[in-house]
């Protein structure tokens, strides 16, 4: 803290964080240690580079003024981060009542025994972000401990991948047994169904001839019809289940087979 007459500065040095395309800010606290009016101004050698807010004022007795300081965002940082720059800080004792609208460049000329103080104010520029220190052991690479999580987290990936591998081929093994399970109802409903024609043919032994045509363009219809049906599930369930298909009899051709018997029953016993 710089002590004079008229006003007590803290600091005397304006001290920056510096960083590169970033504004930095820092503060000054001007007390007034007199029982009067004192005004004061800010100056600086590179007034483009610097704002202050205010440049100028007025502080009353015993009241405490904060001036703030900004840098404007550089695009690089000054050799070994040495500042030049300079700030000029001049007080006076003015008019009781004086507003920062009565401050005039006069008012701190150096004449006719008037009495100006003046400070000077030095830049400090330091590192914003300082490197953190680094901790021992770290030229050796990672820590075991970071490896024991690394090894652990690949090992719970590739039993997720297993557990979804063996997940898979049960997923399809119930899509192939359910298709199995449907086309054997529809087997079971084809046997029901020539059931009942056996019943009618037995009805129809004493019909007219243009009976037995009618009824024999029928069930050749209904014969084909099932065919094509079986044939599209047979499609669909090769593919699922293509593994345990070899070595099986076709349902479509046990179906046709026994329709064929009792078709061939029938001309016989008719006969």
């Amino acid at each position: 803290m710089s002590t004079g007459d008229l006003l007590s500065i803290q600091p005397l040095e304006l001290k920056f964080p510096f960083e590169v395309k970033k504004h930095s800010s820092c503060s000054l606290q001007l007390t007034n240690k007199t029982a009067n009016y004192v005004a004061f101004k800010v100056k600086t050698t590179n007034p483009k580079k610097y704002c202050v807010r205010p440049n100028a004022g007025v502080v009353l007795p015993g009241t405490t003024c904060d001036v703030t300081v900004t840098m404007q965002a550089q695009k690089e940082a000054p050799p070994d981060m040495q500042c030049k720059d300079k700030f000029l800080l001049q007080s006076v004792v003015a008019p009781e009542g004086a507003t920062t609208k009565d401050i005039t460049p006069e008012m701190f000329n150096k004449e006719d025994g008037k009495v100006v103080e003046e400070f000077k104010l030095r830049v400090i520029y330091f590192p914003a972000n300082p490197p953190s220190p680094v901790p021992e052991g770290s030229d050796e690479g990672s820590s075991p401990k970071a490896s024991v999580v690394d090894n652990g987290n690949q090992n719970s990936s590739l039993f997720d991948a297993v557990s979804r591998s063996l997940e898979e081929p049960k997923e399809k093994s119930s899509e192939a047994w359910s298709m199995i399970s449907k086309l054997t109802e529809e087997k079971t409903a084809a046997f029901q169904q020539t059931q009942k024609l056996r019943h009618e043919l037995v009805l129809f032994n004493s019909y007219s001839p243009l009976s037995e045509f009618i009824f024999m363009f029928v069930f050749v219809y209904f014969l084909l019809a099932i065919r094509e049906k079986f044939e599209f599930e047979q499609v669909v369930l090769r593919k699922e289940i293509s593994k345990n298909s070899s070595g099986r009899f076709s349902l479509l051709f046990v179906v046709l087979f026994g329709l064929l018997g009792i078709l061939v029953g029938y001309f016989i016993n008719k006969t």
